[in-house]
């Protein structure tokens, strides 16, 4: 029976949950091999494109552009959305398996690693993935108690991420409101009163994990100074040799190398990059963060031929009262799936998913993104991660592999979703949210104005105004 899945007369019925750019990159590759195949996308909340909406900084609009790829494949006739519907919730695991042929996975990770240090929840100390949500204009993130009085922040981690976060606190408000960030943040960021930011490295200049796109913007910020200690710039004799021939750690440093040549110009805020240390503590005085004690690293080459930072007992404290944590992201677990919660992602061999107590492969259900492999890589990255894990599926339903959903029928998840008085936003009406933000936007020369609330998108919907 499973050789006539794939073909006009039975369709593969594909479940893709998460409608960011691994479900959307799974989606259109689906698209593209010649079998009949019809798509149903879940998404949890009820505007679709993830992490491009909702994570990518609002000053970086070209790397927003890509949504116009995933709208494309969403306007395909085989392609439904059903936003605001939660699995393991609205639906269940065993509800896909009944009227889907393949489940594919693509939620990301969704929450953060902690630093696991004394103080850590105290007011205003924050993930990374917290903060950015809020300025995004994130639902579940809008009333995020994000106190910006005190007169520094100190941003731990050196990916694009902690990047990103130090940029938006060291901007002015007229190089943000021309963007989409999301209007709640941006009132609060006009009162701010945060000069200095620290960027704090673990280890040494030469294992950032930033882009040099990300480096060079911040020697062109229009009221804040790149702050680089020379002497923290000396690289050890293994770190040197690991970069040998890597141009674009090379270029990083060439960066650091200059801002600490100019250092500062005398503009009124300040963003301070410092390596090789740790937090240890983040210290608070009658319920607020006053400062943040830091150890002290050097860089010792392991056995395995890493480069480890180690701590030297030495210590230093930075005042600061903001405290954002950017060192890992991971997956949330799916009710009925399998997961490792050891590095955060659903295991899988390829693709595949792969039950952890049996080592084999769970029939007809899939993974992409970084649910698959973890936080690594761009938004461009889960193209290809999404393609060989759809390759993976298109060799099983060959194969033969795959067992056909008992109850196929396209209308049982709409039927089902009404019957449970779930409120499924469809393509159509996703069309119009994103028509009327647009709309906003224009009137104020800004590429969108997000409406944040779902209560207020569902009233567009509606028709309430």
């Amino acid at each position: 029976m499973s050789e006539k899945l794939g073909t006009a007369e039975r369709p593969l019925r594909v479940a893709v949950i998460g409608a960011g750019p691994a479900g959307f990159y799974a989606a259109e590759a689906m698209l593209k091999e010649g079998y009949v195949v019809t798509i149903d996308i879940f998404e949890r909340l009820i505007a679709p494109h993830g992490l491009v909406r909702y994570g990518v900084a609002p000053d970086h609009q070209n790397i927003k552009a890509v949504s116009k790829v995933y709208d494309r494949t969403v306007a395909n006739p085989a392609v439904r959305y059903f936003g605001n519907v939660e699995v393991g919730k609205d639906i269940t695991h065993d509800e896909l398996k009944r009227h889907y042929d393949v489940i594919f996975y693509a939620t990301g990770a969704q929450s953060d690693r902690r630093l696991g240090i004394p103080g850590e929840d105290l007011p205003n100390s924050l993930s990374a993935t917290e903060f950015v949500a809020w300025y995004n204009g994130h639902p579940d993130f809008k009333d995020l108690p994000v106190d910006l009085s005190c007169e520094a922040a100190i941003v731990v981690g050196v990916g694009n991420v902690a990047m990103d976060v130090a940029r938006i606190l060291a901007k002015s408000v007229k190089e943000l409101e021309c963007t989409d960030i999301a209007d709640h943040a941006l009132a609060a960021l006009a009162k701010s009163n945060i000069k200095d930011i620290y960027i704090i490295a673990r280890r040494g200049p030469a294992q950032v994990k930033f882009t040099n796109a990300e480096i060079r913007e911040m020697g062109h910020l229009e009221i804040a100074d790149p702050i680089v200690l020379e002497q923290e710039l000396k690289l050890d004799r293994a770190s040197s040799a690991a970069i040998e021939g890597d141009i674009a750690m090379q270029k990083n440093l060439d960066y650091l190398r200059a801002y600490a040549e100019i250092g500062a110009t005398g503009k009124p805020r300040r963003v301070h990059f410092r390596f090789l240390l740790s937090p240890v503590e983040i210290i608070g005085q009658d319920g607020k963060i006053v400062a943040v004690k830091m150890e002290k690293n050097e860089l010792r080459p392991s056995v395995s031929g890493d480069i480890k930072a180690t701590g030297t007992g030495k210590y230093e404290t930075i005042e600061a009262g903001l405290v954002l944590r950017s060192v890992g992201y991971k997956g949330v677990p799916i009710e009925g799936v399998p997961f490792d919660k050891r590095s955060g992602v659903i295991p899988n061999e390829v693709g595949r998913v792969i039950d952890p107590e049996t080592g084999k492969v769970v029939t007809g259900e899939y993974v992409a993104g970084w649910i698959k492999r973890g936080p690594t890589g761009v938004i461009g990255t889960n193209k290809p991660d999404a393609i060989e894990s759809v390759n993976s599926m298109f060799e099983d339903l060959q194969k033969g592999k795959l067992t056909p959903a008992p109850e196929p029928d396209p209308d049982a998840t709409p039927a089902l979703l009404k019957a449970r008085g779930v409120r499924y936003v469809t393509k159509d009406e996703w069309k119009l949210i994103d028509a009327k933000e647009i709309e906003e936007g224009k009137a104020r020369c800004r590429p969108r104005v997000k409406i944040v609330e779902r209560e207020a998108m569902l009233a567009l919907l509606n028709g309430a105004s």
